[in-house]
């Protein structure tokens, strides 16, 4: 997720101050009233998923305009999803993991991921939605060499959810490592950002040397572009 909190990262640790972003990067802004909203994505969904928002941990604590249009893409275009074995990194309080258990069909349980700070508040984004059965919470660091694997035949996730990931470059190595590691010969991911830095799209560049990434077509995307939010596909450069 990106960063608008002063001296606030999406993990406080000492080990992952590589996340803290200073404030002469991002302007800092008053920090949002942890509360809870309804959304149902322009009457998509048939009952309201509820997402509880709360800063204490970090700055992923909030719903954030490319989760917004990634999961009203994923309910959109991608209804049918059984049988795929799915995964969200930096999900933050799990808007796009949530909305995709609440209203696609998915029949295997979606593996929800960021860091430790932000697991109390995935966890509990669950249990309010009661989708215990559907969604598994869990920690995972970008660049970790503990990569998750997964039942299928290749070991990679059929479907990657990531929206809002592209938040301070000095990360961008991890999250490359991070996709180059779960993607396989069979995944698809997709990448949902907004824009505010020229490094940004240097991310994209960088990772078009290692995986093929092609901008997805969609009914609002002249409005999203003007608020500058892209939606990417990404694959491996060899598919089977």
């Amino acid at each position: 997720m990106p960063s608008s909190i002063p001296r606030q990262s999406r993990s406080p640790s000492p080990e992952n101050d590589i996340f803290a972003v200073p404030d002469f990067i991002v302007p800092p802004r008053e920090i949002k009233t942890a509360g809870s909203t309804d959304l149902t994505f322009n009457g998509i969904l048939p009952a309201p998923l509820k997402l509880h928002e709360d800063l204490a941990e970090g700055c992923g604590g909030q719903l954030w305009p490319a989760g917004m249009t990634l999961a009203q893409y994923m309910l959109a275009y991608h209804k049918n999803l059984r049988d795929k074995q799915i995964v969200e990194i930096g999900a933050g309080g799990g808007l796009v993991g949530l909305a995709v258990a609440i209203g696609c069909e998915v029949n295997t349980q979606l593996l929800m991921t960021d860091q430790l700070p932000m697991l109390g508040l995935m966890e509990k984004n669950v249990v309010i939605n009661g989708l215990q059965e559907k969604v598994r919470p869990s920690v995972y660091d970008w660049g970790s060499i503990e990569v998750p694997t997964f039942s299928t035949a290749t070991g990679k996730p059929d479907l990657i959810l990531a929206a809002d990931c592209v938040y301070f470059e000095p990360a961008f190595p991890l999250l490359l490592r991070t996709l180059t590691d779960l993607i396989g010969t069979n995944t698809i991911c997709y990448f949902c950002f907004k824009k505010r830095r020229k490094a940004d799209m240097r991310f994209i560049r960088d990772m078009r040397r290692t995986l093929e990434v092609k901008e997805v077509t969609y009914d609002w995307q002249i409005d999203d572009r003007r608020n500058m939010i892209f939606l990417y596909e990404v694959t491996s450069k060899i598919r089977s």
